[in-house]
């Protein structure tokens, strides 16, 4: 849902730090009330002055404070005069490459919070927020058990690569959009 969990000194990795955090009934599968609970819960943080919805302000705070490493094109901001710094990697942006939160998620949603808002009125409601993370839960079960484990959302991490990455093909199709709905969406 865009909360940021990042590696601690430990080596724990973030995504088991939330898998533990969500698993309400610690029985190592994820459920659909369960992530949605825990999407309620990452609400309750964001929505500051407890409105019931996170507006403009409390989304920008999201941005700049709590997770300012999904900023699209966050890393390409420099003073006015100052050289184009050199890229070797493509995790900024690139047509090719991952934007935002995606380079840190499990599914392809550059701005997690944002595109919560159902409605498009730039407020999320609770409902809104809870509605997205039941999607999310249908995209991420593959399987359509009803239940996910954590060896199945690893295996779905971005890579990231090192050095260049070729330049895709002309007319290429890209296969990280467009994907079918899952089966009852």
């Amino acid at each position: 849902m865009g909360e940021p969990f990042r590696p601690p000194s430990s080596g724990e990795a973030p995504i088991e730090r939330w898998f533990v955090q969500a698993d309400r009934n610690r029985d190592g599968l994820l459920t659909s009330d369960e992530m949605q609970a825990d999407a309620e819960r990452f609400f309750a943080r964001l929505d500051d002055n407890q409105d019931g919805q996170i507006d403009p302000d409390e989304r920008r705070a999201y941005e700049q404070e709590i997770a300012p490493e999904i900023q699209v094109n966050s890393d390409w901001r420099q003073a006015r005069g100052e050289p184009k710094p050199k890229r070797d990697d493509y995790d900024g942006y690139n047509k090719s490459g991952l934007q935002g939160a995606a380079r840190y998620g499990i599914l392809n949603i550059p701005q997690p919070v944002a595109s919560a808002d159902a409605d498009f009125n730039r407020a999320v409601s609770l409902a809104e927020f809870r509605q997205a993370a039941a999607y999310r839960f249908t995209l991420l079960d593959s399987s359509g058990r009803g239940k996910i484990a954590l060896p199945e959302l690893v295996e779905r991490l971005p890579i990231r690569p090192k050095g260049k990455r070729p330049k895709p093909k002309k007319n290429e199709l890209d296969t990280r959009v467009g994907a079918p709905l899952p089966e009852g969406s």
